[in-house]
């Protein structure tokens, strides 16, 4: 099967060839520069030069060995954009890439991130290995009754400001029509399953916007002004998608969502809440994609969210990332046995949070077999780990990653 074609079957619930594999689709299947530097070491790999896909994360944009390596299916459309690129160095001293056009300022070894007016939007400290906001544009107490013109206000916080490629500034019609292009020559031109991310979050840019304390407060106390704020913020991004999908249709084949909705031990709301405030909204919103693209609805939502699956698939999520196993009911045969005709998992594929990065490599691969076990049956999984490839990860654990999905995925 060509890698299309079986990411295809697996999201049918067909048992494909092998399972499908994803290393760097979307924001959180993939590798942080740092540890793919130490990786590029190991391997005497030195050519070409790390690129930064993710500047709030810092993660690596794949390069063709790497997908290579894992046999990857998957691809995102925005690594394909054309960037101009200048030298920088990742937190750790190693070289990379940066796009040209981030610009953060150097102050005391802290790099700051300004939005517009020169406000400072997001920092990272010398110690961090990530970009962090710190700036809520509608923190204060009037925020929720004072948030037009809500893009301008959207502009001040870093996830919108430090995108990934295509949609770094500006976003006009005429990079509208490039993506387009460039969608359709990646399709005709190579046998990858194509991602696109939108994103279209509702959570979190709530969450984002107001802070989470505040957004906490509203969805007890202030539930109708709520809503009518949840329903400007689902006018946004619907105007948006209207604009930009239209160009892709029939070459994109995975259309990428988020909303983290969970926590370690469980949802950030009730279900109730979910059923009143966001149901109906996110249904709205992948209806239309839907019906715009015929691509399949990708959600990806970290944490524990058991309880509300039921509730995103009748929302119209197909796919369902990064299945947080070692969040509280998520256990891999929990997940297969009770949702696993319903919905693929695209993730869930190796522990990242207490076993990648301190495990010997013998004990990622079973960790890793033991997983397909599960997952596999049926169709329905496209393998990936539960997040990103974290820095602290060693190499020869990354390779037994890879190693044991090729060794262990066979149908």
């Amino acid at each position: 099967m060509s890698p299309r074609e079986r990411v295809l079957a697996a999201i049918a619930h067909k048992e494909p060839d092998r399972v499908p594999v994803d290393q760097g689709s979307m924001r959180s299947t993939g590798i942080m520069a740092i540890a793919y530097n130490r990786l590029k070491s190991y391997l005497g790999i030195a050519e070409p030069p790390t690129r930064l896909y993710d500047l709030i994360q810092q993660l690596a944009q794949p390069d063709p060995w790497y997908l290579d390596l894992f046999r990857v299916d998957a691809v995102d459309l925005g690594h394909a954009f054309p960037l101009e690129w200048r030298a920088w160095r990742l937190p750790d001293g190693s070289p990379a890439l940066a796009p040209a056009w981030f610009e953060p300022e150097h102050r005391n070894g802290e790099l700051i991130v300004r939005g517009p007016g020169g406000v400072v939007i997001g920092r990272m400290p010398p110690s961090s290995l990530y970009l962090e906001q710190c700036y809520w544009p509608l923190a204060g107490p009037d925020g929720l009754d004072n948030y037009e013109p809500l893009e301008e206000k959207m502009k001040f916080v870093t996830w919108a400001a430090l995108p990934t490629a295509p949609f770094h500034p500006p976003v006009d019609e005429a990079r509208r029509e490039a993506v387009g292009v460039l969608a359709r020559r990646l399709y005709e031109t190579t046998d990858y399953a194509i991602s696109l991310s939108v994103g279209c979050n509702l959570l979190e840019w709530s969450q984002f916007l107001f802070g989470m304390e505040n957004t906490f407060h509203y969805l007890a106390s202030e539930k109708r002004k709520m809503a009518r704020f949840l329903d400007r913020l689902t006018e946004v991004h619907l105007e948006e998608l209207s604009r930009l999908l239209p160009k892709v249709r029939g070459y994109v084949q995975i259309l990428v969502f988020g909303d983290d909705l969970g926590t370690q031990r469980g949802p950030q709301m009730s279900p109730a809440t979910y059923r009143e405030l966001f149901l109906p909204r996110h249904k709205r919103i992948y209806e239309y994609a839907k019906r715009l693209t015929g691509a399949h609805i990708f959600l990806h939502s970290c944490g524990g969210i058991y309880q509300m699956i039921p509730h995103l698939i009748e929302a119209g999520v197909e796919i369902l990332n990064p299945v947080q196993t070692s969040a509280s009911y998520m256990e891999p045969e929990r997940l297969k046995r009770e949702f696993g005709r319903d919905i693929t998992f695209w993730g869930g594929g190796c522990d990242t949070q207490h076993l990648l990065a301190r495990a010997t490599p013998a004990e990622v691969r079973e960790d890793v077999r033991r997983r397909l076990e599960v997952f596999m049956p049926g169709g329905g999984f496209v393998w990936a780990p539960v997040h990103n490839i974290l820095a602290d990860v060693p190499p020869e654990n990354v390779l037994a990653l890879a190693e044991a999905v090729s060794e262990y995925g066979r149908y």
